[in-house]
């Protein structure tokens, strides 16, 4: 599936400041970008930059005199996934779990699991399949948690959404990565451009590593599964920030669309009675 990904980000510059940005569409073997381009206005120094284990892309621009910066990114990306039948995947022991997946089972800055281990078992702990609890516990969060914007904000975690009961995409993210670590299932936060969300705008959900792989939910349930274009993975939204600023400069605007261009499309969002899981390649 062909989809085009465009984002604009404005920026006002007033001293010199780096801007580390985390836009860029991620390369896999199966989500190919076709094409980008990458520009500021005015023009400054850039280097693109990758992390250690490859799941983020980064682009890193040094402003040394003040000005209102314009950074434009376009890209064409062919991404892949795959629909995997999960009624009969067994859970992972801890002595066959890859060594890859530790972080993800461990608290992080906004994923209190610690805190989370006794509503999680009472809640979920009694159903043996692992699928099965990710499921309820997503299905839970879009029943319970209010989805109202200007309600959290970026200090905000999963335990504080708990007690709020509203957040944005980002807070519903940490909040099913906390309740499936407390329930030793591994999971990581998701970034990424989603088609048909409305408004558009950068979409945060979360994967949980189920039979071996890494399959994606979102407990927004405000745009399809199958309509993402991956921007990058972490243990929570410090490891994926859309941007970190140096300097004294501030963001005044951002802009974001996700059309699709090529491929028969049926939109794929995950309903309560459904047994199958996206898996992204």
């Amino acid at each position: 599936m062909k989809l085009n990904v465009t984002a604009q980000l404005n920026y006002v510059v007033k001293s010199a400041s780096t801007i580390i940005l985390n836009i860029h569409a991620l390369k896999t073997a199966d989500q190919q970008v076709l094409q980008e381009t990458f520009t500021t206005t005015p023009e400054v120094k850039m280097e693109e930059l990758q992390n250690v284990g490859g799941e983020n892309r980064f682009m890193r621009l040094d402003i040394t005199q003040p000005c209102e910066l314009t950074v434009n990114y376009d890209a064409i990306v062919n991404n892949a996934y795959k629909i995997i039948d999960h009624r009969d995947t067994k859970g992972i022991a801890m002595a066959d779990l890859e060594p890859a997946v530790f972080p993800f089972l461990n608290q992080s800055r906004y994923c209190q699991s610690d805190k989370l281990y006794r509503i999680a078992g009472h809640m979920f702990g009694d159903i043996s399949s692992p699928f099965e609890q990710v499921k309820a516990l997503t299905n839970w969060i879009n029943t319970n948690v209010l989805y109202l914007s200007g309600s959290s904000n970026a200090q905000t975690s999963a335990y504080e959404t708990v007690t709020e009961q509203a957040g944005v995409c980002r807070d519903f993210a940490h909040l099913g990565i906390a309740l499936c670590r407390a329930l030793t299932i591994p999971a990581r936060y998701f970034t990424g451009y989603a088609y048909k969300l409305n408004p558009a705008d950068f979409h945060a959900c979360f994967e949980a590593y189920i039979g071996g792989e890494w399959v994606l939910f979102d407990a927004t349930g405000l745009a399809p599964l199958n309509g993402m274009v991956k921007i990058a993975t972490g243990r929570d939204a410090a490891d994926a920030p859309v941007s970190n600023l140096f300097g004294d400069v501030y963001g005044t605007g951002i802009k974001v669309n996700c059309e699709l261009i090529e491929g028969d499309f049926k939109s794929y969002f995950y309903p309560k009675n459904r047994f199958e899981g996206i898996t992204y390649l």
